[in-house]
């Protein structure tokens, strides 16, 4: 039915149902047939019911339609209600309507394109938004989720995370996850012991660049801001908050402005507070190598670290405005470690780092390397660039792992202390075991079954040959499953490793040396620097001994000097603290 008659007008219109918007069907839709047949007036009463009900239920469904639509225009005239057009042409109702004449009618365009996109967020709210797993199949304009918008800003994502033996785990990583969630995450998949100081490591192969990642930073912003060739790793970083215990052995007082100035030292709780107190201004002073961005040469100056950014001198250690020239802002930027820096940049020493801005992916000359004379300087400058940059961040990041071990034990169970007051000799020879009340008679039981101990194993020792329960067979092998036992590396590779885990008192680890077969070498990390002890096997008695001070103390294995160590500092310039280890994801 291409043709119809309208009651407000003599000018039939063309009403065809794909272009026929659902609020003017009721008021527009007539049938073809003669006004004039007398089953007129009937037909009219029934038609009218029918476009009622279908009226009532396109209203319910598209009634933010009905009120923001456009209205439609005749002819390029506004249609109003309660107006009557006149034609400029009125054909009789009878005649046929040309094709020509249809084209010429107003058709409702714009309602039509407002009603479809008001159909299309109907849609959109209604579906979950998640993404389209057949892409290839619609075009972003016929999935409603894949329009702009339907998506959350971020997404879940699969990255591998690599330990430092170069094997890789697929870790899902949620869009909300950060550092330390994914941290604890690959600690109970990896039965890993939880002691707060694992952290995720930013690797740039590339560059030679790594950082280790705060504890609040969402990991998967920053994958948004490395290459293909990036990675993650999964190591141990003692020294991640350090400087929290002893900030004076990370602060020299010669590089702190305050210091300088007032010509006193700093009580050590000042000296944090100035850092954390966004009021405050302190300031690291010092000398630099600085490589230019062209050249592969490097330059020393002078440079001042604010937190308004990293300043260098250009007339000598000047630190009026007009001589301070801006070298890398704090906000926008981080820092991180130059890895094989004078092999591969031919840096003056080994001490590099560099301040990399988060919108530079790959690019060189964006980067700012820097190179500082000892470790200490190095250390000073990046601490205090995260303390600038983070401040109570970096301290509320250090205090929840201890709130939440002091959270979780007052609902553990209490462990009974042991100490040696506690404990008395006894006496099992006879029947019954008897508690020894003599001082003199514990002290002789004592020696005679540390004798007796030692009569035992020699004469173990003498039968046959060692089998795998043996104590001297495994006094030679049990060491090889601690954690901080790392075979036969070589002293270059336990320097890096020291390096990588943070180099802080007491970090340790035992390789078998190089020089002699049958002794090990024990590497301990010590203000700063690290210094090698080797052990030395001594027999006694027929049976081996293993001795770090020329068998003035003597242990049966490895595992017993550790612990010894542990507890007692002797001949080391420090207790054996922190293992450095390495663990396979």
């Amino acid at each position: 039915r291409g043709r119809e008659s309208c009651p407000d007008h003599t000018t039939p219109i063309d009403r065809t149902p794909s272009h026929r918007p659902a609020d003017l069907i009721g008021s527009s839709f007539q049938p073809t047939a003669n006004r004039n047949s007398p089953n007129h007036q009937e037909d009219d009463v029934d038609l009218e019911a029918l476009v009622n009900d279908m009226n009532s239920s396109f209203e319910n469904l598209y009634s933010s339609v009905q009120c923001e639509s456009t209205p439609l225009l005749h002819n390029g005239q506004l249609h109003r209600l309660g107006e009557t057009h006149a034609p400029t042409h009125a054909p009789n109702l009878g005649q046929q309507t040309s094709p020509h004449h249809r084209l010429h009618r107003s058709q409702p365009m714009h309602i039509l394109a407002v009603r479809r996109l008001q159909e299309q967020q109907y849609r959109t709210s209604s579906l979950p938004a998640i993404p389209n797993p057949f892409p290839e199949l619609c075009s972003p304009a016929g999935s409603p989720t894949l329009c702009p918008g339907s998506l959350p800003p971020s997404e879940p994502s699969d990255k591998s995370v690599f330990s430092e033996d170069c094997i890789g785990k697929v870790v899902e990583i949620p869009a909300e996850m950060t550092a330390r969630d994914l941290c604890q995450l690959l600690v109970y998949k990896s039965h890993c012991v939880d002691d707060n100081s694992w952290a995720l490591v930013e690797h740039h192969p590339a560059m030679g660049l790594e950082r280790c990642l705060e504890d609040h930073e969402v990991v998967v912003q920053v994958q948004a801001s490395m290459t293909s060739e990036s990675k993650f790793l999964f190591r141990k970083n003692y020294a991640k908050y350090e400087f929290f215990k002893n900030p004076l052995n990370f602060f020299p007082e010669q590089m702190v402005a305050w210091c300088q100035e007032s010509n006193s030292t700093i009580p050590p709780s000042h000296l944090l507070q100035s850092f954390l107190n966004s009021s405050s201004c302190p300031e690291i002073q010092g000398h630099l190598y600085v490589k230019e961005s062209s050249r592969k040469a490097w330059k020393k100056q002078h440079m001042f670290l604010r937190r308004s950014g990293l300043y260098v001198s250009t007339k000598g250690a000047s630190k009026e405005p007009r001589h301070l020239q801006l070298l890398a802002d704090l906000e926008d930027s981080n820092i991180f470690t130059v890895i094989a820096g004078r092999r591969i940049l031919n840096a003056p020493t080994e001490y590099g780092f560099c301040i990399k801005p988060n919108r530079v992916r790959s690019e060189q000359k964006e980067l700012r390397m820097l190179c500082a004379e000892d470790e200490q300087s190095r250390t000073c400058w990046m601490t205090a660039f995260r303390l600038f940059k983070y401040g109570i961040l970096l301290y509320q990041n250090y205090k929840i792992p201890q709130q939440r071990k002091a959270l979780l034990s007052h609902f553990s169970a209490p462990v009974r202390s042991v100490s040696e007051n506690s404990l008395v000799a006894m006496d099992f020879s006879g029947r019954i075991g008897r508690v020894i009340d003599n001082p003199v008679e514990a002290q002789s039981a004592a020696l005679e079954e540390g004798h007796a101990w030692r009569k035992r194993s020699q004469r173990m020792h003498n039968l046959g040959s060692p089998s795998p329960l043996h104590p001297s067979s495994l006094s030679a092998v049990i060491h090889k499953t601690q954690l901080w036992f790392h075979g036969r590396i070589t002293r270059e590779e336990s320097h890096r490793m020291i390096h990588q885990q943070g180099q802080v008192d007491g970090l340790f680890l035992l390789r078998d040396s190089q020089s002699n077969p049958k002794a090990f070498v024990l590497t301990l990390c010590h203000h700063q620097k690290i210094k090698h002890f080797q052990i030395l096997p001594c027999e006694e008695d027929g049976q081996m001994f293993f001795s770090l001070d020329d068998g003035a103390t003597k242990f049966t294995d490895l595992i017993q000097l550790v612990e010894f160590y542990q507890l007692n500092r002797g001949v080391l310039p420090c207790k054996l603290k922190h293992p450095c280890t390495i663990v396979a994801l």
